[in-house]
């Protein structure tokens, strides 16, 4: 996340999304209640309160009423859960009655994470946008028609490979050690949200659907601990 300028200690832990005149003025950057870092809505992941007190993930944002927004990996969030300094955070940030975090809040995130990034890959398949196939995907990335390639995680590492190599010559990046990113869900949970038969490999072939894929990947990734994703067409 990008640190903006002018950024004080005492409001590190105040920034709520809600629907007033202020919230709007500040544009789509929110701040992480618990680092304290500014980032895009995009690259957060939005906390809403039940009528209980009990906290969820609502990572399309799209839950009513106050929410409040983190950046942390779950290795983060895990150690701030344990001591409680996210429940603290969370007090702070919804000014309301008893907050309830459930134990699972981080697998919780992670899920949520996971089904929005399967859901918008299966919204780019209906709308013709990737490939699967290794065939398929092979002729078109020699082509240079490949924008981004993605890897179930029960692929093989020779086909995985040998499409990063097909890859590599279409980009004309031979040497540069470009190759395609390795999905954190199996080949039978991405077939589903595909509605494909045996989905092992992946290659967006719009610009445009690469750069909304790399941005719900990303957060997972992040999330995950595991780093920022490259861009579209991007070496590695």
């Amino acid at each position: 996340m990008r640190k903006l300028p002018n950024d004080t200690a005492g409001d590190l832990l105040t920034d709520v999304a809600t629907d007033s005149a202020a919230d709007k003025a500040d544009g789509p950057i929110r701040r992480c209640i618990l680092s304290g870092e500014r980032a895009e809505r995009g690259e957060l992941i939005r906390l809403a309160i039940g009528p209980e007190g009990q906290v969820a993930p609502d990572v399309r944002a799209r839950a009513p009423g106050r929410g409040a927004w983190i950046g942390v990996t779950r290795p983060e969030l895990e150690d701030a859960i344990a001591r409680g300094r996210m429940k603290a955070a969370l007090a702070r940030a919804f000014k309301t009655g008893p907050i309830v975090v459930p134990d699972d809040l981080p697998g919780m995130i992670e899920e949520a994470l996971t089904r929005a990034l399967l859901d918008r890959l299966g919204l780019e398949a209906r709308s013709g946008t990737l490939l699967t196939g290794s065939d398929r995907i092979g002729e078109a990335a020699r082509r240079g028609k490949v924008w981004m390639l993605l890897h179930s995680s029960d692929s093989s590492p020779d086909g995985n490979a040998k499409l990063d190599q097909a890859w590599r010559v279409g980009s004309d990046a031979e040497g540069s050690g470009q190759r395609g990113i390795v999905l954190p869900v199996d080949r039978t949970r991405l077939s589903v949200a595909l509605g494909r038969d045996n989905a092992v490999h992946v290659a967006l072939t719009d610009q445009r659907a690469a750069a909304r894929i790399d941005q719900f990947l990303g957060r997972l990734l992040h999330f995950k601990g595991e780093g920022a994703v490259p861009g579209p067409g991007k070496a590695v």
